[in-house]
């Protein structure tokens, strides 16, 4: 018998199903493995859903450049800022170390996001907070603050050399907080009463109270300006989060400095992973940083020209800005500085949320004119990143408020980005 011969077709069609088969089966496979890969685990409570924030491109930005302009989105924090690292860190450690325990309360003197910060992550470690906030500062911090409950006293400001800088009255706090506990433990052992506990003090011309948590376990200064646990938790987070989403592919880092803990902390980190990395300052009116790093002498304008205010940081954007040098901001790897003025901040504030839909606060608005000005400084073609400290949000009465901006001659008029030389 003659052998069966198959015909073209046959061995076509055998192939197709062989082939089909194949990738149906093999398929398969990939997808389940896919699907295993997006299960991810609920992240463990409040603290851990703080840090891993988006980098996104700024788009009008970029666009106007030639530059790739990223935002680091840290208003999508959980407290709304780039401080609840600062917050988690400050606390953490502080109660490693012992200085802070759990029933104890956290006292800090800022002018807002730091504050809003710990009080938001202190009940998550099982403290209480009190903040000293001055009282030019944005009413609905303040409002927030005390909504997240903690205390908040409110004082006038003066100069960081004053017995009654905000900061130096929440220093004092943590030491009366201790020694409110340590006669409370004193009355325990002796007769095992317990004794009210209240710090009593002045402000405004009022008598007030800080009623201590029952068994107080004593008060901890989180002294974010000099405490380096601000530093180690841009080093140690957002550093290592820029260098990560961009691939180590970026060519300057640029912001604002208030403590100095964010600049400080990334530049030293993205310096260490590439040399070649360029890192900026961009420095606010009534601000001796920009001097600092330019002629490395800290001395404002306003001084230079014999013309010092009252209060040197009279400017529109709140938490930037300082006339001393800070623990923080010394560990800075910094290759140069820019100015930065109100209105170019309140321009670009507009510009960003008529352009990008981004609703930004003052510090972000003038980290982005920093952007645009390391842009033009080293030229199109390169990726710069800067961060998006905080939303609009906390800033309506002031930054964010046609009236008062009115008042102080910073009412935007820009249509584009003229007011930084693009047309």
């Amino acid at each position: 018998m003659a052998p069966v011969r198959t015909t073209g077709a046959i061995v076509a069609a055998a192939a197709i199903s062989m082939a089909v088969l194949s990738y149906l089966f093999s398929s398969k496979k990939p997808n389940l493995a896919l699907l295993k890969k997006k299960k991810k685990k609920p992240r463990n409570g409040l603290i851990d859903a703080i840090g891993n924030t988006p980098l996104i491109r700024i788009n009008s930005l970029s666009d106007a450049t030639g530059c790739e302009i990223l935002g680091k989105c840290e208003f999508l924090n959980p407290g709304g800022s780039v401080k609840d690292r600062v917050a988690v860190k400050i606390i953490e450690e502080a109660l490693e170390s012992g200085k802070l325990a759990q029933g104890g309360v956290v006292t800090e003197g800022s002018a807002g996001s730091t504050a809003i910060s710990l009080a938001t992550v202190a009940p998550a470690y099982g403290c209480k907070c009190h903040v000293v906030i001055p009282d030019d500062a944005a009413i609905e911090k303040s409002q927030i603050i005390e909504s997240l409950g903690a205390t908040v006293e409110r004082v006038r400001p003066v100069s960081i050399t004053h017995r009654d800088h905000f900061v130096n009255i929440a220093r004092r706090r943590a030491l009366e907080a201790n020694e409110a506990a340590s006669k409370h433990r004193k009355a325990n052992q002796m007769n095992g009463e317990s004794l009210e506990q209240t710090i009593d003090y002045t402000t405004g011309g009022e008598k007030q109270s800080l009623a201590l948590p029952h068994n107080c376990k004593g008060g901890f200064f989180a002294d974010q300006f000099e405490n380096l646990a601000n530093f180690r938790a841009h080093y140690e987070g957002t550093g290592p989060e820029i260098w990560d989403q961009t691939g180590g592919s970026l060519d300057a880092f640029v912001a604002a400095a208030g403590t100095g803990g964010t600049v400080a902390g990334v530049s030293r980190f993205l310096q260490e992973k590439n040399p070649n990395i360029k890192c900026f300052l961009i420095d606010p009116p009534g601000s001796g940083l920009f001097n600092k790093v330019t002629r490395g002498v800290m001395y404002t304008r306003e001084e230079a020209e014999g013309q010092r205010l009252k209060n040197p940081f009279d400017t529109i954007t709140e938490g930037i800005g300082i006339n001393r040098l800070t623990q923080n901001f010394m560990m800075a790897k910094l290759d140069g500085a820019f100015r930065g003025t109100d209105l170019e901040a309140v321009e670009m504030s507009r510009f960003l949320l008529k352009n990008d839909g981004l609703f930004l606060g003052s510090s972000s608005a003038m980290n982005c004119v920093g952007a645009v000005r390391v842009a033009q400084s080293i030229g199109p073609g390169h990726t710069i990143v800067t961060i998006l400290c905080d939303s609009g949000m906390r800033h309506l009465s002031k930054f964010c408020n046609a009236e008062y901006l009115s008042q102080h001659g910073l009412t935007p008029k820009a249509i584009g980005l003229e007011f930084l030389g693009i047309r």
